[in-house]
């Protein structure tokens, strides 16, 4: 960065890491940080020989939810969503309608929702079909009448 007053401001809020500047590497672009602040990024833990080492820690994943009802979707990992690209189809997604976009609730109320109007439909074709044959029969007694 040089020698100018304003380097170790611009050095802190990027999160620039000692590099030389011929690796491809921009001094202007922040580096993408997994956590927030620097305390967040390691953890103490100790390793088999029984030395205190720092270790990266990972953000914590959200996982998959419903989009209807919001919950957290049973039976798929819960991963950061970079992460989903390196898993198989069968990994990302539940075997059943909808599977891996919402929960067997939904996905319940909704084919009994789509039952109940195909059956609505039904009934109102049978009601008017009834209608129908009334006013014929209606129709025929008032002519003969006259």
């Amino acid at each position: 960065f040089g020698s100018s007053p304003g380097s170790e401001l611009l050095a802190s809020l990027c999160h620039v890491h000692q590099r030389s500047l011929g690796d491809g590497f921009s001094p202007y672009l922040p580096e993408a940080v997994p956590l927030q602040h620097e305390i967040e990024q390691a953890e103490g833990r100790e390793d088999p020989g029984g030395q205190a080492v720092y270790q990266a820690v990972k953000k914590k994943a959200k996982g998959p939810h419903c989009g209807d009802c919001g919950k957290a979707l049973i039976g798929l990992p819960r991963l950061r969503p970079i992460e989903y690209k390196r898993l198989k189809k069968r990994e990302k997604r539940v075997n059943r309608a909808y599977g891996g976009s919402r929960c067997a609730h939904c996905v319940r109320e909704r084919v009994i929702r789509a039952f109940l109007i195909e059956e609505q439909k039904c009934v109102k074709q049978v009601l008017a079909e009834k209608l129908s044959q009334a006013k014929e029969k209606e129709g025929g007694k008032k002519k003969g009448k006259k």
